[in-house]
């Protein structure tokens, strides 16, 4: 009697984020709650700044803003991702599988990181209109795609194996956060410099390449040890 093949990562990825997508496109409810999320923390800002006379000098502090609207919903994200696996004991199905655990990592770093771009892709642009009102950014504005990007999976990586960490925990929303805040801040400081030099332009523009890079690698070396670490936080 033959035994199965083995099916190889690629497809065991594939199979993993398929059903990850089915699943939320079929429910939407994660990414209803980060959206909704989202546009919230733009109508606080909208309240924060609503007396605050149109300046250029505004144009400083939007970037930090921005990326504080996406951190915060995010956590929000991350949360649900992994609270749907715990559901009806689906991550117990994934552990009995002979899949490796690295490939389970790389199927939810990657729907996270969709879903996360599904809603920056809504809110960014709301977020300007909004903001437009206030300031008016450089022509380069439009290089802030690169630190979204670099800052996106950075924060899908590490905050898949945080929330992973911390579904079993009491208090799993305060305990990601309190974790996730502190260890993505290099990456957060990156990013919102990048954007910031995006969107003021000229001399501004120096320190942009600069913090990419080092987000970049921030990116390349704790995605790693997150990976790495993976099959120890799920056998834990």
């Amino acid at each position: 009697m033959s035994v199965p093949n083995k099916p190889s990562g690629m497809r065991q990825f594939a199979a993993l984020l398929s059903k990850d997508l089915r699943r939320e496109l079929r429910t939407k409810e994660m990414l209803i709650s980060m959206f909704v999320y989202a546009v919230l923390v733009i109508v606080v800002f909208g309240v924060a700044l609503s007396f605050a006379r149109p300046s250029d000098d505004l144009i400083q502090v939007s970037g930090g803003l921005l990326w504080a609207m996406i951190l915060f919903t995010s956590l929000l994200g991350l949360n649900r991702s992994m609270s749907q696996e715990m559901e009806g004991r689906c991550i117990e199905g994934l552990l009995l599988a002979p899949m490796d655990r690295g490939v389970i990592f790389l199927a939810k770093v990657t729907s996270n990181l969709m879903f996360l771009a599904v809603v920056e892709l809504i809110a960014v642009p709301l977020f300007w209109v909004f903001f437009s009102s206030f300031a008016h950014p450089a022509d380069t504005a439009w290089l802030i795609a690169v630190p979204l990007i670099a800052g996106s999976i950075g924060i899908a990586g590490i905050g898949t194996m945080l929330s992973s960490m911390t579904v079993n925990t009491r208090g799993k929303d305060v305990m990601l956060a309190l974790l996730f805040i502190p260890v993505i801040y290099p990456l957060l400081h990156c990013c919102v410099s990048a954007t910031t030099s995006a969107l003021l332009g000229g001399v501004a523009m120096d320190a942009f390449t600069m913090s990419v890079a080092l987000a970049v690698g921030f990116d390349i070396i704790m995605i790693l040890i997150s990976w790495l670490l993976y099959q120890f936080i799920l056998d834990a």
